[in-house]
């Protein structure tokens, strides 16, 4: 019999099942992140992407001190007034 060469693209690396808890949560099995975003997509498949958060060097030093000023307002109270959405609102 000759092998067959496995197709170049996807493959499953793991496969095992799961069973959602009460709240609808399952685990994962050697996550190698903490965060993932979920995209649920129309064929009832569920595609997770890892989400890393990015070091502190790596955001501009100006970037990080408007950030910095934004939340020392923010705590101070320096804010402008509420803004009026209502006319925006569909009826």
């Amino acid at each position: 019999m000759r092998r067959r060469k496995p197709a170049r693209g996807i493959t499953v690396v793991a496969d095992y099942d799961v069973a959602a808890d009460a709240k609808k949560r399952i685990s994962l099995r050697n996550a190698t992140t903490k965060y993932y975003r979920v995209k649920a997509l129309s064929n009832g498949c569920f595609l997770l992407e890892p989400r890393v958060l990015v070091a502190l060097d790596a955001i501009p030093a100006r970037t990080r001190k408007m950030l910095d000023q934004s939340v020392k307002n923010l705590k101070d109270g320096v804010a402008s007034p509420p803004i009026d959405l209502t006319p925006f609102l569909k009826e």
